[in-house]
C-alpha cells in the first residue's frame, strides 16, 4: 500500500514523515491533531482509523495538549513504526 507517492516498502526518513505529515496539516499550525492524524491513516489505508489516531496521539502527546508537535513527532515516529507497520529511519 503506498503512502501518497511514497512505496510502504521504502523506508522514509523522519524528514519524510515530516513532511508527508505536513500536507495532512490542514490549519496550518504546526501541530498533528487526532483528526488530521486519523485523515493520514485514512488515506494510507488503514482501517480504525480514527480510533489508531487517538491512540497515536495519547501515545505521542507528551504535554497532554491534544495535539503533536514539533518536540514530540519523535513518538509518534515510535509509534508508527510498531502500530502502523511504517519504516522510518534516523536519517
Amino acid at each position: 500500500m503506498a503512502i501518497r507517492g511514497i512505496p510502504s516498502s521504502r523506508e522514509m526518513t523522519v524528514d519524510d514523515f515530516k513532511n508527508w505529515l505536513k500536507q495532512f496539516d490542514t490549519d496550518n499550525d504546526g501541530r498533528i491533531s487526532r483528526g488530521e492524524l486519523r485523515e493520514a491513516i485514512r488515506r494510507r489505508g488503514g482501517w480504525f482509523s480514527g480510533l489508531k489516531a487517538g491512540r497515536a496521539v495519547r501515545h505521542a502527546d507528551r504535554d497532554n495538549s491534544g495535539f503533536v508537535d514539533e518536540s514530540e513527532i519523535e513518538n509518534l515516529v515510535a509509534f508508527a513504526q510498531k502500530t502502523l507497520g511504517m519504516k522510518v529511519t534516523a536519517w
